[in-house]
């Protein structure tokens, strides 16, 4: 890998891709991320001062300016990551959904197959597809995890243009045989992740002493991965791995959603003698809420397919969790004394 386009390079997963792949200083990056509500660049900006590292601003979905990228930059490896992702938007509005996620992977997709038919046969190239757990649909009611070969039965919106963009990438593979590799990742968590995501979002209004919303009964549980770990795993897999295969990526981390949120407000509790609004404790704000559409009751991966290639997940929960806390607990210090 040395010269990786990294689409959606600037978002929570991708911002910690590109940090990861700049440690290498012999490495170009070139980062793609359209900009759009959900992108931090802030977390490149230190990446951004590299000579290496070049950011373009740009849609997936724009099939001429993809061609001229690839032939300017001509990378050996490219990790797709661009994606419309929060499962509440998709319910309100799933139109941009299938366009990023399905039409953009299609546009992406052709670039790539066109670049790869131009290069000669003994360069190495791949085509790194990033996807999500979600694809495999619910699993309540059984201790069963998915492995690489469970079926697809996605529920949201946002999952059946993921499971979609998947399709086209094997697709892709099986007809025409360029060089892919997938992966299907658990929850993240970590620094810099758009406030609307679950974590963020409870740090936030805990800290504003605004109700903490649990959809239901808050007993919905999802396997929770650290950012870097998975980012890790997408280098691991990109060296180890095998072309036109799949890997799960989990943390075997399960936790409810009420076990989360709870989690939080006690940390918040032991660190913050100050809490607003003369609470007792942040654990009192948590608010039970009329349950999302079609919303999925359990998660679970099965990832010994990846563990038997050599990588684990490195931060362990109660670590993980306590320093992305602190993290959103710092933004917002300085946030409030700007």
């Amino acid at each position: 890998m040395k010269k990786v386009l990294v689409t959606g390079g600037a978002g929570f997963i991708g911002s910690a891709l590109v940090k990861q792949l700049a440690a290498d200083p012999t490495r170009q990056i070139l980062v793609l991320d359209a900009l759009t509500y959900a992108a931090q660049p802030a977390s490149l900006a230190a990446c951004l001062e590299q000579a290496a590292v070049e950011l373009v601003v740009g849609d997936i979905c724009d099939g001429p300016m993809l061609a001229q990228l690839f032939a300017r930059f001509q990378p050996d490896t490219v990790f797709h990551l661009a994606a419309e992702s929060h499962v509440d938007r998709s319910i309100a509005g799933p139109a941009a959904f299938i366009q990023t996620n399905i039409v953009g992977t299609f546009e992406l997709l052709e670039a790539a197959r066109l670049y790869w038919q131009q290069r000669p046969s003994n360069t190495d190239f791949c085509f790194f597809h990033v996807s999500t757990d979600e694809v495999y649909g619910d699993l309540a009611g059984s201790e069963h995890m998915a492995t690489e070969q469970h079926g697809y039965a996605p529920s949201s919106p946002y999952s059946a243009a993921k499971a979609s963009s998947d399709h086209l990438v094997h697709a892709w593979h099986r007809t025409y045989g360029l060089p892919v590799m997938m992966s299907h990742c658990s929850n993240n968590y970590g620094p810099w992740q758009y406030p609307e995501k679950l974590i963020p979002l409870l740090v936030t209004k805990a800290l504003a002493g605004e109700p903490l919303p649990i959809y239901g009964d808050g007993l919905q549980q999802r396997d929770w991965l650290h950012v870097d770990d998975h980012v890790a795993a997408l280098l691991w897999i990109r060296q180890h791995g095998q072309i036109g295969e799949r890997y799960n990526i989990g943390a075997d981390n399960p936790r409810t959603n009420l076990d989360l949120v709870t989690q939080i407000c006690r940390y918040l509790d032991l660190q913050l003698a100050e809490k607003p609004s003369g609470i007792a404790s942040f654990t009192t704000l948590i608010t039970h809420v009329p349950d999302r559409l079609g919303h999925d009751r359990r998660y679970a991966i099965d990832s010994q397919k990846l563990r038997q290639l050599g990588w684990k997940p490195r931060i362990a929960w109660d670590d993980g969790i306590a320093s992305t806390i602190e993290f959103y607990l710092q933004r917002q210090q300085r946030e409030d004394n700007a």
